[in-house]
């Protein structure tokens, strides 16, 4: 399995932008799906957006119209692009591989995750 490297993480003030970068040691181009997901204290893991092969994405509610989640196959790479942050959106951000999805409902098949990057929005 690849191992992933996230970066990017920082502090910003609300309504500021950063993009965080995952870094994959191996190759990203035949996994199902790849994510970002975050974790506040005192909060479950969530799922911030994810992308397919495909180029099919798909959003937390909280972040619909403000984050972008893309993948470069050629680089290894998986960017998530935050706008208009909000202090609601400090959390440890986590890249993940997903292998396929299983179950009924369907849910995701992790493979690996990084270390996660700190993300702190002050109001």
């Amino acid at each position: 399995q690849v191992q992933l490297q996230e970066s990017g993480g920082g502090l910003v003030q609300a309504g500021g932008s950063l993009r965080l970068v995952c870094a994959a040691t191996g190759s990203i181009s035949s996994i199902h799906a790849m994510g970002w997901y975050r974790q506040a204290p005192g909060h479950q893991r969530e799922l911030v957006a994810l992308i397919t092969l495909r180029g099919v994405t798909n959003y937390g509610d909280s972040v619909k119209g403000r984050f972008t989640i893309s993948r470069d196959n050629a680089k290894n790479t998986v960017n998530l692009l935050m706008n208009d942050l909000k202090p609601e959106d400090t959390a440890v951000y986590y890249c993940s591989s997903i292998l396929h999805w299983s179950g009924a409902p369907a849910v995701p098949v992790f493979g690996s995750w990084g270390q996660g990057t700190q993300v702190t929005v002050s109001s």
